[in-house]
């Protein structure tokens, strides 16, 4: 699993991390659609995750487009894309806005990703 947040993730890590982030989530709807199958291994679907951001209070609309490739009717492979700049603006604030676009932001928010997934597994 990969996306712009926790970077590239391992199978324990992605379990972990969508725990954590379903436990911890407030305020969350997900929705999905325009399901594309390419082939018999690959296939995108987009979908949007709304929620209230716990590090700052702030509402997030994250619209994604996951990518999948599937091994004997399992997902083996999924990488979520979505624009960091859009999402830091909307879970930051004016920090998001003045910053999310730079390069140091975003190592900043991976490390920090993966921090808090670190200590959520160690719990």
């Amino acid at each position: 699993f990969s996306d712009p947040v926790f970077g590239l993730l391992d199978g324990n890590e992605v379990r972990a991390m969508w725990e954590m982030l379903c436990t911890r989530a407030k305020n969350f709807t997900l929705s999905y659609g325009n399901i594309q199958v390419l082939d018999d291994e690959y296939a995108t679907v987009e979908w949007i995750a709304v929620y209230t951001f716990t590090q700052t209070g702030r509402k997030v609309v994250n619209k994604i487009k996951a990518h999948m490739r599937f091994k004997d009717g399992l997902i083996c492979e999924h990488s979520d894309a979505f624009p960091i700049y859009r999402w830091s603006r909307q879970a930051f604030g004016l920090t998001g806005l003045l910053l999310g676009w730079s390069g140091y932001f975003h190592k900043k928010l991976q490390l920090k990703a993966k921090m808090n997934l670190q200590k959520f597994m160690n719990q």
